[in-house]
């Protein structure tokens, strides 16, 4: 966790630096909201994991279900530091509330990094369960990929997942996705040479 806190610091810290160097951009006026719908598929289960995001100027609104824990509902409040030419960038600290089946705090990160059609995406959080300490864990979500054109994009994406006093469980995969209008479709193959083989399918949509 010392480590974790360490990286948020340091890319925070990075962020804010690249974000002063830049001249002031025009507030945005009207409201921007996302969402994706992403299906698990794993052997014999399937879980719907639905993701709802709202910004404005800086303040970033998300809500989640089933992504912390199954009949587990998350709200989160954030602070969006954007901006770049050749080179963007979108870092947003978070934090989050937790009510369900787990329940809890969670301070987390998402940020997005930009270059001639390379994109490094993460978003990470770490959960203290307010029940018992026992099941406090972290979690980080990562794509690394290229567009060859503004309606394909293809990569690798990894999962990783720590419980307080267990090892780091990683999940690494392949990805390839494609756009139409304001929609997109990104599947992926998560251990695909394992038996632990699993598949994503994510449908998303802006306005």
């Amino acid at each position: 966790m010392k480590n974790l806190l360490l990286l948020t610091v340091f890319v925070l810290i990075s962020g804010m630096s690249v974000f002063a160097q830049d001249s002031p951009a025009k507030p945005e006026k009207n409201w921007k909201f996302g969402a994706d719908l992403n299906m698990y598929f794993y052997k014999d289960s399937f879980v719907v994991l639905p993701v709802f995001k709202a910004d404005r100027n800086k303040l970033h609104l998300e809500a989640r279900y089933n992504y912390e824990d199954l009949k587990t509902f998350s709200g989160w409040l954030g602070y969006n530091l954007k901006g770049g030419n050749e080179f963007e960038y979108l870092i947003t600290p978070m934090v989050g509330g937790v009510l369900g089946r787990t329940n809890g705090i969670a301070p987390g990160l998402e940020f997005t990094f930009g270059y001639k059609g390379f994109e490094l995406y993460n978003e990470a959080e770490y959960l203290f369960d307010v029940n018992t300490s026992e099941n406090n864990f972290f979690y980080s979500w990562t794509d690394f990929t290229y567009s060859p054109k503004d309606w394909l994009w293809f990569g690798l994406s990894s999962q990783c997942t720590q419980l307080v006093h267990d090892k780091l469980s990683f999940e690494g995969g392949l990805m390839v996705g494609g756009a139409y209008k304001n929609m997109e479709l990104t599947g992926y193959v998560y251990n695909p040479v394992s038996e632990n083989t699993f598949v994503l399918l994510t449908l998303s949509t802006s306005f």
